[in-house]
């Protein structure tokens, strides 16, 4: 177990480096000279071409990656042009508005699509199973930003039950603040069960045709018993990869959802620094969004044995 885990550890280093580096490039990439937005039009050549020594820009490429990824690993990715804040503030104080609100929604589409998927499995072929199917299709073919217009229009606009625009933080007000992600959080649960319920589904029936199975209803054991003390424990593992990766998906930027309900998440800086071509805040939020998927599937990775054993070995 121990030398899997190390493994699994080793082997996230080098797909840490390489989007250190695609990120760095790409930037680099980006029409419009950096020092120029910094500084303006007006500023005259001799002014940029201190600036630009001055940020390390007249240097070779690779002495310049080497400085920004020195830099980054002392926690230093800058400052952003647009309001002199450091960047790294700014991204943890967005991400924590992006975690909470990923987090809720994920472990609630979880806990309700899992049983669901489960019990379709179950029924295979009856009525559950078909509304099951029937609901996880429609809620996948739904683009999110559509559904949270709806839930908007009907609970904010129509109802007027939740707060439409703004967010409140959990340490200012924690009622005023739940109120703020409910339209939100059920616009990802909404989104995401789909996913989860088809994935529980097809891994339990696949599961409930195996020899042990059988062997379990042979003993006498009861239905409840065999379902999930012995199926769904075996077929729980690619769900959670797929949790996994729907996590680390969302947690590196909801921008859509964030934008359609006014929140200050990270997915939302990253769009609006994109288009006021704050490079610094761009480039530490495409580092911070990969790095945080690279963890989470490193975290999926190394709780995989935990559901299946074989995968250590």
């Amino acid at each position: 177990m121990l030398s899997f885990i190390l493994r699994r550890i080793v082997m996230a280093l080098p797909t840490l480096a390489i989007v250190a580096l695609t990120v760095f490039f790409l930037m680099r990439l980006i029409p419009g000279d950096p020092v120029i937005v910094m500084l303006g039009d007006m500023a005259q050549p001799d002014m940029i071409e201190e600036y630009r020594r001055s940020l390390g820009l007249d240097r070779p490429m690779p002495i310049q990656f080497m400085i920004w990824l020195a830099n980054v690993l002392q926690g230093d990715f800058g400052y952003s042009i647009v309001n002199k804040l450091p960047v790294l503030d700014l991204m943890l104080d967005r991400f924590q508005v992006t975690a909470s609100v990923v987090i809720i929604s994920v472990a609630l589409a979880s806990l309700l699509a899992v049983p669901a998927g489960v019990l379709a499995a179950w029924r295979q072929g009856g009525l559950i199973d078909l509304a099951t199917v029937s609901l996880s299709s429609l809620l996948v073919s739904i683009p999110s930003f559509w559904l949270g217009l709806l839930i908007l229009m009907l609970f904010g606009l129509t109802l007027n039950w939740l707060p439409i625009v703004g967010y409140i933080s959990f340490s200012e007000s924690p009622v005023s603040a739940l109120a703020y992600l409910v339209m939100p959080v059920t616009t990802l649960v909404f989104s995401e069960m789909g996913f989860i319920a088809r994935m529980t589904r097809s891994s339990m029936i696949e599961v409930m045709r195996l020899e042990y199975i059988t062997h379990a209803r042979a003993k006498g054991l009861s239905e409840s018993a065999v379902l999930w003390r012995h199926a769904f424990p075996n077929a729980f593992a690619p769900t959670w990869t797929v949790i996994g990766l729907i996590l680390g998906n969302l947690l590196g930027g909801v921008a859509v959802v964030e934008t359609v309900f006014t929140l200050p998440g990270l997915g939302r800086l990253l769009v609006e620094s994109i288009y006021a071509r704050d490079y610094p805040v761009v480039q530490g939020c495409l580092l911070l969004v990969a790095g945080v998927y690279v963890v989470i599937n490193l975290v999926v990775d190394l709780l995989y044995p935990l559901f299946d054993p074989r995968v250590a070995e």
